[in-house]
């Protein structure tokens, strides 16, 4: 069951969305709210498990990771035991930083980021190790249009 919000915890959840690292001051005031009205709210959303600890986002250029790739698999597997194997595998290489079981044409979507094609080759090297597979199919993004957008509240 969805979960019902408020117009305050809304916007709390969009400041965050936009800024993580606001003060609970700064918070409290950009959502008309006391400091303590402010974090009663922030625990709440916490302990209902919507907000889930907070990340920093990285320039990955600036550290050399230059390439990214929407790797599509299919396979013939449809089994617990071969999918508990198959993510076990997957959330082993670290370069995977999404993973989706999808439908349509194919059954999984990853998106790998890493420095560049010779690096690529070995995570496809090492994903095709692991599992059997029936096609991989790679994607190379030559331009990030947006990416980490806000989540529409």
């Amino acid at each position: 069951m969805r979960e019902i919000f408020d117009h305050i915890d809304l916007r709390l959840l969009r400041e965050l969305q936009q800024n993580a690292n606001l003060s609970q001051r700064e918070l409290a005031d950009l959502v008309g709210l006391s400091q303590n009205s402010c974090w009663r709210r922030l625990k709440a959303l916490n302990e209902k498990g919507i907000l889930q600890g907070s990340s920093a986002r990285i320039a990955r250029e600036k550290l050399g990771l230059d390439l990214v790739v929407f790797v599509m698999l299919r396979t013939r597997h449809h089994s617990t035991e071969w999918l508990d194997q198959f993510r076990r595998h997957v959330l082993t290489i670290p370069e995977v930083v999404d993973f989706h079981r999808i439908g349509g044409d194919y059954d999984y979507q990853l998106k790998v980021v890493t420095e560049d094609m010779g690096s690529y080759d070995k995570v496809y090297q090492r994903l095709i190790a692991g599992v059997e597979l029936d096609s991989v199919t790679s994607y190379f993004a030559m331009e990030a249009i947006a990416e980490n957008r806000p989540l529409p509240l």
